[in-house]
Formats: C-alpha cells, structure tokens, sequence
C-alpha cells in the first residue's frame, strides 16, 4: 500500500513539473514581440545584418523581413499586412494617404547603383551619360558602338550586340535607376519616364540583384543595373560612368558620400539626388527607407519597433560600409532620430 502511495506522489509531482514547465514556456511564448517587414532589395543585405543582431540582443523581439521589393513592401503598407515596410522609391504622397492614421518614412542606409557587365578582356570600362542612356533607350546596340568606343580609346570592343537586362518586379532600384536616366537624357524622359517598374523599350526582365546578375553573368555582352555592395560581393565587373561634371568617376563609399553632400533633406525625410553636383560624384545614388506607421495598437510592438529604428540610426551604421552602403550623414542620423516621437501608440 506505501509502495503505490510512494508510485502515486511521484506521479503527481511528475505531472504537475510538466504542467508548470509548459505554462512557462507558454508564458514566455507570449512576451515575445514579432515585428514583421517587407520591402526593398537594395538594402536587404544590410537590414539581414541589423535584425539578426537586434534579435540577438532582444530575446523577448524577432523581426523578420522579406525582400520582395520596394511596390511590394509599400503596397504592404497599405494593406497592413506588416508591421513595417521598406522602399528605394519612398513614398508616394497618394498612397500615404491610403494608410489611416499616417506613415512615418525613415531614411536607414544609402548605396548606388552601378552597371554590371560581361565582356571577356575589359576592364573598367567608361561609359559617357549619352552611351548608357542609349544602352537603355535601345538606341545604342553593339558593343563597339562610337559612342562606346570614343571614351575607351586602345580597348578593343567586341562587335557584340548589348544584351540588356532589367528588373521584373515593381523595383526601388528601377525607381531611382530610371529618374536618374529621366534627369540626364530628355529623350528617355519623354519615353519613358521614372517608375518602380519602367516600359523598358530594350531588355530581358529577371527578378531582384540576384535574378539581374545571374542573367548578366550567364550572357555575353550583357548589362545591367544593380546595387553596388551586391556587385562588390559578387566580384562583378562595374562600369566607371560619366557625370555631371563630365568627370568618370568610379562606385565607392567616397563617392557616394559626395553624391549625397548637396542633399537636403526636407520635413518628409525624402530626398533624391538624381543627378548630383561635384567632380568627385558618383552619379547614381539615393537613400532607402523603412516606413512605419505612425500609430501602432500595441505598445509592446510600438516600443519595439521604436528601438529597432533607433539602433539601425546609430550601432547599426557601423556595419554600413563593410557591406558597401553609404553611412548615413550626421545631420540626417540626429533628424530620423528625432522623428522617431512621431511614432506612438493608437
């Protein structure tokens, strides 16, 4: 009788070590905060870094983001199917107003964007803004064209036809790729114009960095437009293009940061540098932003969202340049910052 009195009590106690072990796990399951985001390719790299580390220093947060490009992640935005977006292309004031209660655009990080290419035997090839912007008007075909040829003098130039390729996918870095070219080529302006998803008149269309890359890589003669700390990692030859100044001036962290001196930015944290002064310019360079919404209904969330805005601002700009984005200027960290107020609980 004492033995099954004994069988009985370690039973019980048994019992009760499982039943209090899973409400602790189920207590802690409900501490934890998910924030969820869509949105920009461009910086996805970088963010990947941040949010990883932000988890990794927050246990009770996990933020995890999806690179489907920036008309996805506004478009998100607007459905409220995430806790935040990003987008190369900002944000329409139309479509701000779509989302009650109003959004709050954050500028994170800044990169440019360069033009791939694959010609056996060439390197550092020069490309003036008349041959580029005829690259993708479809005006400038082979690769031997004068328009080529005249600012690579003692290279020897395939009679090769361009192979273009393009961004599928409503594309931040088509947005900022094509106002650029808008700025520079008043043909292109009229033909084309900017968009996040441009009537290219020339090319063939794969999806995001990797899908422009491969199809560059895998085809001779190819060209296209990329982000430059993804081209940096993929080792892919970049072309030294022409700019304002009518200087040819190499993608790099010092260029972009003179690209980026003239801009201002204004009381809506957007800015664009579509075509920037100073010899020492790299020519194609923009910001990226993480939208927020200005009112969030939980407060944990909101707090969360919050300090992950702040430490993209300031620990994580240290990891900007090994990546190959553009620190962000001083005045425009001390701005965000300060925006981060406008973000409060509903």
């Amino acid at each position: 009788m004492g033995f099954r009195r004994s069988i009985s009590f370690v039973s019980c106690v048994a019992v009760a070590l499982v039943v209090i072990a899973c409400s602790s796990k189920t207590d802690q399951s409900a501490n934890i905060v998910k924030l969820q985001g869509a949105g920009a390719s461009f910086p996805a790299p970088l963010y990947n870094k941040w949010f990883r580390a932000f988890s990794n220093a927050h246990q009770n947060v996990l933020v995890d983001y999806q690179s489907v490009g920036s008309g996805t992640g506004v478009k998100s935005v607007i459905d409220h199917t995430v806790d935040f977006g990003a987008s190369d292309a900002a944000m329409k004031p139309e479509d701000m107003a779509k989302v009650p209660g109003g959004v709050q655009l954050f500028p994170m990080t800044a990169g440019s964007i360069v033009l791939a290419y694959n010609l056996k035997d060439v390197s550092n090839l020069k490309l003036s803004r008349k041959a580029y912007s005829g690259i993708f008007l479809g005006t400038v075909k082979r690769w031997n064209d004068r328009l080529i040829a005249g600012t690579n003098p003692g290279v020897t130039l395939p009679d090769l036809p361009i192979n273009v390729v393009v961004r599928a996918d409503s594309s931040g870095t088509s947005f900022v790729f094509s106002k650029h070219l808008t700025a520079i080529s008043d043909d292109f302006n009229k033909t084309v114009g900017s968009n996040t998803m441009p009537n290219w008149p020339v090319g063939t269309k794969s999806k995001g960095n990797e899908g422009v890359t491969a199809g560059i890589m895998t085809t001779p003669g190819g060209i296209g437009y990329i982000e430059y700390g993804y081209a940096k990692s993929q080792k892919v030859p970049t072309a030294i293009l022409e700019n304002k100044a009518g200087k040819y001036v190499e993608a790099s962290i010092a260029s972009g940061q003179a690209a980026l001196a003239s801009a201002v930015l204004p009381d809506d944290m957007i800015v664009w540098a579509s075509d920037p002064d100073g010899p020492d310019a790299y020519p194609i360079v923009t910001y990226t932003w993480l939208i927020c919404y200005k009112k969030y209904p939980d407060k944990n969330k909101l707090q969360a969202m919050q300090d992950l805005v702040k430490y993209g601002l300031t620990d994580g700009q240290k990891d900007a340049e090994t990546l190959g984005y553009i620190r962000l200027p001083s005045t425009v960290v001390a701005r965000a910052s300060a925006a981060v107020q406008n973000i409060t609980a509903d």
